[in-house]
């Protein structure tokens, strides 16, 4: 592990769901000690979210759970108990990085919020992830993904002209706008502290995440004062050259947007004719030209003319076949590793940044709730007495049955 490029950085992971699972996650791939703390009630939520493992662990058998946590540790840490929060006093000496996810002002409202933490630790990295920020006037509202995308106009200009808004299948706020927003400014503070020797606060707001999706729109706006409406983006369905098509037995993806592209898709199909009409909008006569010619062949077809007319035209796979495909496997983007108790090795998406000299790579497998908090504390000075007194008093457990909720205020 020494050689990943994250092997001398410890990530104490406050957080739940999807968020702050992913940034830990790819922290942890690359090599970072990442210690799950979690309540000593059902911790992280998503351990309990379908579908499940046959013969894992009750608290380690979701697939998505395990989605999110290969390679971590996990302790359970009760918050409101004075001896939960010296613990978490006492971990955080030794950390580089907290990480965590609730609202604004709640670990304060505990007693362990960030000025009281960085008294333990100056060289702490403290970095939350909250849907709207630490300030500003929506800092204590609620909120998921598409909340979020909805509010800063992504959602509404995502689908047809005259059609409703469309849902992207994946999280792009919680992922794009968070998680990658949050390990890029963990990174960069670490960064930092190697010149300065001090941590700092991270606020990283799902919402002004996923606003910065929409620069190069925002600045066509700025420039030219014309708000701009669902069907009317290019790059979102507003031209011909760039959209998907239906085939004669799926769905065509084709993304000609340079001339030369275009042209080749047209001469390729013998419609010079359309060539002029590259930049015509969904409901033309063109438009409908193009609907026409890709509906006389099938999608192996268009793909094997796509090997012959470089026109940036691709399949629209099913999720099944996607990650069965050439190049996933060849990207080795599907990988297996084995999980205790489970009865067949669990698949999950591999590791998605290759570095050349020192690549991330697959840990170990998911954590069982408060798998580690004995080894925890021993490794922080509590004794084999004061750790059975700490669980006797409710301020950690081990792990066990699950009982909801005493950790967040």
């Amino acid at each position: 592990m020494s050689d990943l490029p994250l092997s001398d950085v410890r990530v104490l992971d406050l957080t739940r769901l999807l968020p702050g699972g992913f940034c830990s996650l790819l922290l942890a791939d690359f090599g970072a000690e990442v210690l799950k703390v979690e309540d000593t009630g059902m911790g992280d939520y998503v351990r309990w979210a379908a579908p499940y493992y046959e013969g894992a662990d009750d608290s380690a058998k979701s697939a998505l759970y395990l989605a999110l946590n290969r390679g971590k540790r996990s302790v359970r840490i009760n918050l409101k108990e004075e001896g939960g929060r010296e613990v978490l006093l006492r971990l955080v000496r030794d950390y580089d990085v907290l990480l965590e996810s609730f609202r604004p002002g709640v670990l304060e409202r505990l007693g362990v919020g960030y000025q009281r933490l960085r008294e333990e630790n100056p060289r702490l990295v403290y970095c939350a992830i909250t849907g709207y920020g630490q300030d500003g006037p929506l800092r204590d509202r609620s909120g998921h993904d598409m909340n979020y995308l909805g509010l800063i106009g992504l959602l509404g200009l995502t689908g047809d002209r005259d059609g409703p808004p469309v849902q992207s299948a994946g999280q792009i706020a919680d992922i794009g706008g968070g998680a990658l927003m949050a390990a890029f400014g963990i990174l960069s503070a670490l960064r930092e502290r190697d010149r300065s020797g001090e941590g700092q606060f991270v606020d990283v707001s799902m919402s002004d995440g996923a606003l910065s999706w929409l620069g190069l729109v925002a600045a066509r706006y700025f420039a030219e004062e014309r708000t701009p409406h669902r069907g009317d983006l290019e790059l979102a369905g507003g031209i011909i050259c760039y959209r998907p098509y239906a085939c004669r037995d799926g769905w065509i993806t084709l993304g000609a947007l340079e001339p030369k592209f275009w042209q080749a898709w047209c001469r390729g199909v013998g419609r010079d004719d359309l060539i002029e009409h590259q930049f015509d909008p969904p409901g033309s006569d063109a438009h409908a030209e193009v609907e026409r010619v890709f509906l006389e062949r099938t999608r192996e077809e268009w793909q094997a003319f796509a090997s012959e007319h470089d026109c940036c035209l691709e399949p629209m796979l099913d999720l099944d076949e996607a990650l069965d495909s050439e190049l996933v496997r060849a990207r080795e983007m599907v990988v297996e590793l084995d999980q205790p108790g489970a009865e067949r090795p669990v698949r999950q998406i591999g590791v998605p940044v290759k570095l050349g000299r020192t690549p991330g790579r697959i840990q170990g497998p998911g954590p069982v709730l408060g798998e580690h908090t004995d080894e925890v504390l021993d490794a922080i000075g509590y004794s084999a007495e004061e750790i059975e007194v700490l669980k006797e008093s409710g301020a950690v457990a081990g792990p066990g049955a699950a009982t909801r909720g005493v950790f967040r205020a």
